[in-house]
């Protein structure tokens, strides 16, 4: 059964429990990385790929503020945006609301009501999606029209700043800038963006743990890497990002760190290669040499920046020997989806042994679903 849209889900749920037609409804992409995980707050090339699934933000003017979403239980959140955080889900919502008054550009109060098609905590971006569509929904109402790159702007200080994620701009910069058919490569270092194309069908395999229950890691990495950078400048003064080392110096660069830093450094730097080789075979179409780079990048978060988990590991494994060109673990990792690209005439048998495999080691079916590459951050009709 087709999934409802997540306009409709917001939409309905606006009316259901507010009792009246939302004035604005706004919508973003979840999304995938084919290749370069890691790489946006290391300064280094990153390739994403918005997804079909999305969430939906629905909102009209009130005389204070009051959230609730379908994935919460449908529960009516009065919140005043002024008060500390609540350690909750609207915390993401309140933290658009003070970046958009930061800009001038969010509303006195807003009634908000939110609908997704994407499974949070599954690596596929949902915080990112909630955020920009939030940013875009309330400045409609604000009848302030915010730029793609102004939206990514919000959206990212309100999850890095606000609510506390060390995380880079990747997430939020393809949600507001996708194009359909396309997969971007957003140089985090330089900001530049280049639409390469991908028609190919991409396939989602969700481990069923969700990365929300990861104590920090993300966070733990993100340390090390800046860790790693400051040890490296002391040598090379004028390295600006851990991303830009010349590979040519892992040799000498690696031992001039504690193991751990080592590893998470010797990943960051190969993955850039990785992911820019991943680019130019993009633009050639050639997406057998995609899916071997992928299958490698997988190989390195295990080993190297330690953020995959087993169920990753059997879906990676297992696609690749039924005849995937690739898979890897897409998201911060800890836990979330795993994502396969595969010939047409192969992919069937990929997901179901896939599936099948996975069944007989976890004793559990994985949410198994496709994707074209779609575009970004949207007005919807109300």
């Amino acid at each position: 059964m087709p999934l409802l849209s997540p306009a409709r889900l917001a939409i309905s749920l606006f009316e259901n429990h507010f009792g009246s037609r939302p004035a604005a409804v706004a919508s973003a992409p979840g999304r995938v990385n084919l290749i370069g995980e890691h790489m946006d707050y290391n300064g280094g090339p990153v390739l994403p790929v918005a997804l079909q699934r999305r969430t939906a933000v629905a909102v009209a003017p009130a005389d204070r503020w009051e959230f609730l979403s379908g994935e919460e239980g449908g529960v009516i959140e009065r919140v005043d945006p002024a008060a500390p955080m609540r350690r909750a889900w609207t915390d993401y919502l309140v933290a658009v609301v003070r970046e958009l008054a930061a800009v001038e550009g969010s509303p006195r109060g807003a009634r908000v009501a939110v609908g997704t098609t994407l499974t949070v905590g599954a690596g596929l971006s949902s915080s990112a999606a909630l955020t920009v569509a939030a940013a875009k929904a309330l400045s409609l109402l604000a009848r302030r029209r915010l730029t793609p790159a102004e939206l990514v702007d919000v959206a990212f200080r309100a999850e890095h700043d606000q609510v506390g994620v060390r995380c880079g701009r990747m997430d939020q910069t393809i949600a507001a800038h996708a194009r359909p058919g396309t997969a971007l490569l957003f140089d985090t270092a330089t900001g530049a963006l280049t639409w390469l194309p991908l028609r190919a069908r991409i396939w989602i395999v969700d481990t069923g743990i969700s990365h929300r229950l990861t104590g920090g890691e993300l966070n733990r990495r993100r340390a090390e890497s800046g860790e790693a950078l400051a040890r490296l400048r002391e040598r090379w003064p004028a390295l600006r990002h851990l991303a830009q080392l010349d590979p040519d110096l892992l040799d000498i660069a690696l031992p001039l760190l504690p193991p751990p830093l080592a590893r998470r450094t010797r990943h960051v730097v190969t993955e850039r290669v990785r992911t820019e080789a991943a680019a130019r075979a993009l633009q050639r179409g050639a997406l057998d040499e995609v899916g071997g780079l992928m299958v490698e990048g997988h190989e390195s978060l295990r080993t190297d920046y330690e953020s995959t988990i087993p169920e990753a590991d059997l879906i990676v494994a297992s696609a690749v020997r039924h005849g995937a060109w690739g898979a890897r673990l897409t998201g911060a990792g800890w836990g979330g989806a795993v994502v396969v690209l595969a010939p047409p005439e192969r992919q069937a048998r990929v997901l179901a042994e896939t599936a099948r495999e996975f069944r007989e080691r976890f004793g559990r079916v994985p949410e198994v679903w496709g994707s074209r590459a779609a575009g970004g951050v949207r007005r919807e009709r109300v």
